[in-house]
């Protein structure tokens, strides 16, 4: 990689980064902007530097609650007064009994002394409290005390100044930031990685970006599933119990499905799958099966198949694995159907039956390796290729995807997908969606005519390898190593099997840019590519899947077994 120049950031910086999302966000958005958005906006903007800058250090921060007591930033002056200014302005509130629906979240900024002193002046009886929890103790004040009372310690009138404060707008700043990332993982930081030199990315005019939502009801919509996947997290934390979950989340879905925007969808489905996923390993498939029967998205239909078989339901598993092999998604659907349908042939007649990667791996040429290469399996088969007189590297799935993402590169982050919606976008919204190729399908076929000319790749190639080296492409891992080895590939490999191989990657990029085999093995006049199998290890469906598919274009690739020697054991067969 190239060596990160040490870089610091002034002193308000993260001013400059809150406006830029503003103004961004009032350019591309301003159609959809709601009145109170817009109220915060035009507030927010009067105040006077350091009040802005005091502010978004709270918005910054997580939670809703801050203490007072120990504010200190060097760029700020008379934090103080700004606190007052930004109180009087209803930036920020002092704690009130207003706050009681939050009283846990005010309790949880105190740790577990605070929490001690604040029951003795309170009057509670602390005896044996030491030896609780922070949370079982947040619990026995809350049920010990009232709120108002808690206030009224924490937040005496006769104070100069409130002990803890409340951000306020605080669904605007969080609206605000999802219009701008396009989901609600997206962080201001990602500006701090980006000016210290951590991440480098695809540059833009801002012109060239297109809004991620079309209409506020599609932001909402993405924005109201993202809160209900984190209320899911919060009631497992809290050990709510999963018949509770269940009825929230049928409840939920109940109401909010069918009038989901199409971008939300897939969000929802992901959710669902999580939801499920949940409930099965709870050992309870009554409330899993009706869950991921909510969407089609992979593994759902492989789970209910697996449940259905479970309880006894195998003429509707059976009916699901046809649709299954009618219309796979991916390979792990395709060769869980084609094993299910085997396994209860195989019961029928009382015979044992293989998994198609089981049967594959059992037929795999073998290895026996000195057993000191137990941890690192791979590099004992490059040690054993090397010796004779091969080259070897360690591919495995960064190879082919490297060779994508370069390949197509300008492909990928063409502004015209109307894919790239903000300058800190590490690939386009649609990177791993069926619409991905559907729209660049044409400008993808042309390219690739560009292998049938060896010198037209290698100047290609090299221009873009050197020209974009650093910049942050999720299918490209960056090394010194990376270009001559691509080189290689494409000398050694036909043109036809690697059009083959990136058209198959970019029809289901999401699911083909993994289960390449480890090794790329080569010498003058040969090559071959190795998935390593140490004696515990077992072939995955998308290996599996690979490794057939280039079968059927003729690119040399196997399978190798590895077993530990024995004294005086040698090579059995490779």
């Amino acid at each position: 990689m190239i060596p990160i120049e040490k870089k610091e950031l002034p002193p308000k910086y993260y001013l400059t980064y809150f406006q830029y999302l503003l103004d961004f966000v009032k350019q591309k958005y301003t159609t959809i902007l709601n009145e109170q958005e817009n109220a915060f906006i035009q507030a927010f903007e009067a105040l006077d530097e350091d009040e802005q800058c005091l502010y978004i250090r709270f918005s910054n921060r997580r939670g809703s609650f801050f203490k007072t007591d120990k504010l200190k930033y060097a760029e700020i002056e008379n934090i103080d007064i700004i606190l007052d200014a930004l109180i009087a302005k209803n930036f920020l509130s002092a704690l009130s009994h207003e706050h009681i629906v939050l009283a846990g979240n005010v309790l949880d900024i105190l740790n577990k002394s605070e929490l001690i002193q604040l029951a003795k002046m309170l009057n509670l009886d602390v005896k044996g409290k030491n030896g609780l929890k922070k949370e079982e103790l947040l619990d026995w004040l809350l049920e010990s005390a009232t709120f108002d009372e808690m206030v009224a310690w924490l937040n005496p009138e006769i104070a100069e100044k409130p002990a803890i404060i409340k951000v306020n707008y605080e669904e605007e700043v969080q609206m605000l930031k999802f219009l701008f990332f396009g989901s609600r993982y997206g962080d201001m930081t990602e500006f701090v990685v980006r000016d210290l030199g951590f991440q480098t990315y695809e540059h833009y005019d801002m012109d060239q970006l297109v809004p991620h939502f079309q209409s506020r009801q599609e932001a909402e919509d993405k924005f109201k599933v993202s809160l209900a996947r984190e209320d899911f997290y919060e009631m497992q934390e809290q050990n709510i119990a999963p018949e509770e979950i269940y009825h929230w989340f049928m409840t939920w879905t109940e109401k909010h499905k069918e009038s989901l925007s199409e971008i939300a969808q897939p969000s929802y489905a992901r959710f669902a799958l999580k939801v499920g996923s949940y409930f099965e390993k709870a050992k309870l498939p009554d409330l899993a099966l009706p869950v991921f029967r909510l969407t089609h998205e992979p593994p759902s239909r492989e789970r209910q198949v697996r449940i259905l078989h479970k309880i006894k339901n195998n003429e509707e598993a059976q009916a699901l694995c046809e649709q299954i092999l009618s219309e796979p998604q991916n390979a792990d659907e395709q060769f869980f159907a084609l094993d299910f349908f085997n396994k209860l042939e195989a019961q029928n007649a009382k015979k044992k039956v293989k998994k198609a990667v089981t049967d594959k791996l059992h037929k795999a040429d073998v290895l026996a390796l000195d057993k000191s290469w137990q941890r690192q399996v791979e590099f004992g088969v490059i040690d054993h290729y090397e010796k004779l007189n091969k080259k070897a590297a360690f591919t495995e799935n960064h190879l082919w995807r490297s060779l994508f993402g370069l390949l197509f590169w300008d492909i990928i982050f063409d502004t015209e997908s109307m894919a790239i919606h903000h300058p800190l976008q590490r690939s386009p919204s649609d990177l791993f969606k069926p619409t991905f190729f559907e729209k660049r399908q044409q400008k993808m076929e042309e390219r690739l005519e560009i292998l049938d000319d060896p010198d037209a790749w290698n100047i290609f190639m090299n221009q873009t390898f050197f020209e974009k080296y650093g910049i942050t492409n999720p299918l490209v891992d960056w090394y010194g190593g990376l270009f001559p080895l691509i080189i290689t590939l494409l000398e050694r490999l036909s043109s036809e099997q690697v059009k083959a191989v990136m058209l198959e990657m970019a029809r289901n990029l999401r699911e083909n840019v993994r289960g390449f085999p480890d090794l790329f093995i080569w010498d003058d006049g040969d090559y071959q590519f190795i998935e390593v199998k140490s004696p515990t290890d077992s072939l995955s469906n998308q290996q599996l899947y690979w490794l057939r598919f280039f079968e059927s274009i003729n690119l040399r690739a196997k399978v190798l077994r590895i077993e530990w020697k024995k004294p005086d054991t040698e090579l059995i067969t490779a």
